[in-house]
């Protein structure tokens, strides 16, 4: 089976290219959706509500999961964004499920997330 590139749309992109933009798009949905939640929240507040806390772990796995997912390609193209922190991240997660650090997730939610929301918007609206 050829395995080369092939079109993916009307203006030819490649489907690695339109696929990255799906998985971007994907990474946008829960990082808004996080900012969402802390938006306004005291980090006293974030520690004592474990729902809020789930949700917003959960997201960032998914971001993580995602992320591991994006093309080799398009990470090369975009270095300055943290991938293999954000794939860790989701890693940590993922695996050290009982010893979560809460102060790690709140940093990643009120300090990282808005950064990463600004630079896969312009990587995503890039894609076309």
């Amino acid at each position: 089976m050829f395995y080369g590139k092939r079109s993916c749309g009307r203006r030819g992109r490649s489907c690695k290219e339109k696929d990255d933009k799906v998985r971007l798009l994907h990474v946008l949905e829960s990082a808004e959706l996080i900012l969402e939640w802390v938006q306004g929240v005291e980090k006293e507040k974030f520690f004592a509500d474990k729902m809020l806390q789930e949700a917003v772990i959960r997201r960032l796995e998914v971001i993580g999961e995602v992320v591991k997912n994006v093309s080799d390609q398009l990470k090369k193209k975009y270095p300055e964004v943290p991938w293999r922190e954000i794939a860790g991240m989701r890693d940590i997660l993922i695996h050290e499920y009982f010893g979560v650090d809460l102060e790690e997730v709140w940093e990643t939610a009120t300090r990282d997330i808005p950064e990463v929301v600004n630079q896969i918007n312009v990587i995503a609206h890039g894609l076309g």
